[in-house]
């Protein structure tokens, strides 16, 4: 059978600031992001199953994304361990949502991230291919499983 790519696409709004940075990056800023989930598998066989044909339902993916990646990091604020997050997130107000993470929250180390939720949550027979991550609308990363095997 053949192997066929599934690819979906996300958004959510989120705020970084990248610690020790020597540019206006170092200050909290927020991006809209747009991720695109690529999966790779072969298309189920079994004519009573009712997923025949399919590699992976579209819903069953949205499912696994927004609960491991969307619905976490939606409208927070992601810092390094690195930072002084008590000053820094010392508003409760208006810092509710935050993640402090053991990397410095770069475009390239949230797809590391974002990977390793999405991997340990999908179907046997199903493989993340591809994440694309773009923070602005000219500029993104790409993560390939094929690169970090």
């Amino acid at each position: 059978m053949a192997k066929i790519r599934l690819t979906k696409e996300f958004r959510f709004e989120m705020a970084h600031a990248l610690w020790n940075y020597d540019g206006l990056c170092k200050n909290i800023h927020g991006h809209s992001y747009i991720l695109q989930v690529t999966v790779i598998g072969e298309p189920c066989s079994d004519e009573n199953n009712p997923k025949y044909g399919m590699v992976m339902d579209f819903g069953d993916l949205k499912k696994i994304v927004k609960e491991e990646v969307v619905e976490p990091m939606d409208h927070s604020i992601v810092v390094s361990e690195k930072a002084d997050a008590e000053k820094l997130l010392g508003v409760p107000q208006m810092t509710e949502r935050y993640h402090i993470t053991p990397y410095q929250p770069t475009c390239e180390n949230l797809l590391v991230d974002f990977s390793e939720r999405i991997s340990s949550k999908l179907p046997e027979g199903i493989s993340l291919f591809s994440l694309k991550l773009h923070e602005t609308g000219n500029s993104f990363a790409e993560w390939y499983a094929s690169d970090n095997a």
